[in-house]
């Protein structure tokens, strides 16, 4: 368990799938929403990314470290295990020093936000501790995160960005960076 710029997230190593596995267990999510992968600096999204677009490159460079979360295309032959989607990938570098530091000694993680599915994402370790408890083997306290709102998930493996979730960035920020109209996914 680990602190974010938004929310506590709940983390595992993203080459064991037993790992991911049983953060998606302790979550109560399927494989079907593998969880993104937290990277501590934007060179990472080019080692995790098949390519990156002019849009993604741009939102990178203004908005990270930040509360964006871009899906991408991932590398081929990817050895991350984190659940039925294989062709792409979700990365963030999240703004919080605690956060980074953790990251440039792990490398990337499997970061989902420290939840029950339905349940409002933790702000603190003791939310995280009353949702987890013992499912969790380490729990980082860096005091209240400024949640409740989370990252926002921006698809950038088109030719026009796609929104897939509302968050801290708004939607007017990502299209003056990319300078186009973002799709609203029905």
């Amino acid at each position: 368990m680990l602190p974010t710029d938004t929310v506590y997230g709940i983390g595992a190593d993203p080459y064991s799938t037993d790992a991911v596995n049983a953060v998606l267990r302790a979550k109560g999510r399927g494989r079907q929403m593998p969880p993104p992968v937290l990277i501590s600096s934007p060179k990472d999204a080019e080692k995790v990314s098949l390519e990156l677009n002019n849009c993604a490159r741009a939102l990178i460079e203004n908005l990270w470290p930040g509360a964006l979360t871009l899906i991408t295309k991932s590398v081929p032959n990817i050895r991350f295990d984190l659940g039925d989607i294989k062709d792409t990938i979700a990365i963030r570098m999240p703004d919080h020093p605690v956060t980074l530091d953790i990251l440039r000694h792990t490398g990337p993680l499997a970061v989902t936000s420290a939840n029950l599915t339905g349940m409002p994402p933790a702000t603190s370790i003791d939310q995280a501790v009353k949702y987890f408890g013992e499912d969790v083997a380490c729990y980082i306290d860096s005091g209240p995160t400024p949640g409740p709102v989370p990252s926002t998930i921006i698809d950038v493996t088109g030719e026009q960005p796609v929104l897939l979730r509302s968050g801290a960035i708004d939607v007017s920020v990502i299209e003056d960076i990319c300078g186009q109209k973002v799709i609203t996914r029905p």
